[in-house]
């Protein structure tokens, strides 16, 4: 056997055996050959590309640029992608473009030049960098929010109290309207700042085991009645699924924000379809899903077929304040609290759209065992319909670095009938008590400078002085204390802003606790 013969059958064997498309052509341009990884990239036939150019597979951009830089290289030698390598895009026989990158070896035959390209497809690669660069930024502009929110919570903290000193200090007739609708204004901010801190992952949830079909059931009825018969609901929910623990308010929540914005997209009518299903997410599936974790997820997808997004809505469509909807007046809060309440909830969202073709959320959340325990009822909801009671003279310690929100802490709680003593931080606190002074309960920030934050010093009150009760608040209306305390029982935040008659339940609740033990 000759060594041409050899080489030949060594040829054909790289090139078959190559993962990535290879393509060889002439100095015109002209393709001599080709493997099979190239004819399934570009979706041609073999013998469809052998014997066409090249230009064939480049946009038309591209294309009438290909002989000047063939013709430039040739005369001059100079190299632009030879030995180098760069990203270009391809074409495919539907004529749809794509990214690739483009490397490419030249070699002499009987004195012609001979180029040797290899392309790789760059689609999945840039939808992973995407999608893991609107996952940084989304998680960058949560913690700004976050921040954000909690200051916000302070400074209506501030407002509130001072609003509800004023009504109860002798308010005329005059005033109590006005002061009615700044305590109704600034509960529409608390309300904002609420749903910042959805999108921000740090409100307080309240999961449970659940079912999605029979949440998503639930939440049909409404749907149906709010739709109109203009718009077909359809639901494929599959016969086993597992369940998952989230808290049924914000789910329905998400459902109908989710369910509302796809009515908007359909114009005057089409049809929205929910589905509930299992999903397991491995190696070959995160190719396509990123920024999911492996595991086993419940997956709950709404889509529907209208009218679709923009690449950059799809980019943005979960920040806060982005909204395609001006002139109806939408808030772009949204997106932005679906997003933040599934990923608060250990859970992932994705997107996919096509321009008139309609749009598709899956919300994945992880999967439980039913054995799972689920939450417990708060023994908080006993005193919901009780008087707002006072104080006999207890002795309150508040501790918050705030100094606008430690001096009507102090007002507030003393017009509740109750003596104050105050602390700037938790160990100006905890050296306080150590000196000896004598307090009935503690009333707490969680988030303060120095050594012992909130939950620092509720954990040393609590194992050092017993037959102390400790109350904790905080502006970024965190995460429930689930860590077990004194006696075992969980430790709840009063959130900010909160009302005269919250901060008196919770404290009167807490104090019995303690004359009745």
């Amino acid at each position: 056997m000759s060594n041409l013969t050899e080489d030949s059958a060594v040829l054909h064997a790289i090139l078959d055996a190559a993962v990535d498309a290879m393509i060889v052509s002439d100095h015109d341009g002209t393709i001599l050959r080709v493997n099979s990884a190239a004819a399934r990239l570009f979706q041609f036939d073999v013998a469809e590309m052998v014997g066409q150019n090249v230009k064939m597979l480049m946009p038309q951009s591209l294309a009438n640029l290909h002989e000047g830089y063939m013709s430039h290289h040739l005369e001059t030698g100079e190299r632009r992608i030879i030995g180098l390598g760069r990203a270009v895009e391809g074409r495919r026989k539907d004529m749809s473009e794509f990214p690739l990158h483009l490397s490419v070896g030249e070699a002499q035959v009987d004195g012609e030049a001979i180029f040797v390209g290899i392309l790789h497809d760059l689609t999945n690669r840039i939808a992973a960098e995407d999608a893991l660069a609107r996952s940084q930024r989304l998680d960058a502009i949560g913690q700004m929010t976050g921040g954000i929110a909690h200051d916000f919570n302070n400074l209506l903290t501030v407002i509130v109290g001072n609003l509800e000193l004023l009504e109860k200090r002798g308010a005329d007739d005059r005033q109590v309207p006005l002061i009615k609708d700044a305590l109704d204004s600034a509960e529409l901010g608390a309300e904002l700042t609420s749903r910042l801190l959805v999108f921000a992952r740090r409100s307080k949830l309240k999961p449970e085991q659940v079912d999605l079909r029979i949440l998503c059931e639930g939440t049909l009825g409404i749907l149906k009645r709010t739709f109109g018969a203009r718009y077909r609901i359809k639901t494929d929910f599959a016969k086993d699924v597992g369940l998952v623990k989230v808290d049924p308010v914000q789910l329905q929540s998400a459902l109908m924000n989710l369910a509302l914005n796809a009515r908007d997209a359909m114009g005057t009518g089409g049809e929205l379809l929910i589905s509930v299903a299992n999903v397991t997410i491995d190696d070959s599936y995160m190719a396509q899903e990123t920024d999911i974790e492996p595991g086993d997820y419940v997956r709950l997808s709404v889509s529907d077929d209208g009218e679709g997004m923009t690449a950059e809505a799809q980019r943005r469509a979960f920040e806060p304040f982005f909204t395609t909807k001006t002139e109806s007046g939408g808030s772009g809060l949204g997106l932005a609290m679906v997003y933040g309440f599934v990923r608060q909830s250990g859970g992932h969202v994705t997107l996919y759209s096509e321009l008139g073709l309609g749009t598709s959320f899956g919300l994945y959340f992880p999967m439980l065992s039913p054995a799972d325990a689920t939450d417990q009822a708060s023994d908080w909801e006993g005193w919901a319909n009780a008087a707002v009671p006072r104080g006999h003279g207890e002795t309150i310690l508040i501790v918050e670095d705030n100094p606008r929100v430690r001096k009507i802490s102090i007002e507030r709680i003393r017009d509740l009938g109750f003596v104050t003593l105050e602390a700037e931080t938790g160990d100006q606190a905890y050296q306080m008590l150590q000196d000896g002074a004598e307090v009935d309960l503690v009333f707490s920030d969680l988030v303060m400078p120095g050594d012992l934050n909130g939950y620092d010093l509720a954990a040393k009150v609590l194992a050092e002085y017993p037959n102390l009760k400790v109350l904790l608040t905080s502006g970024y209306a965190s995460d429930v204390v689930t860590d077990a305390m004194a006696h075992g029982e969980p430790y709840e935040i009063l959130h900010k802003p909160y009302r005269q008659s919250d901060l008196a339940l919770r404290l009167q609740m807490l104090l019995a606790e303690g004359s009745d033990g």
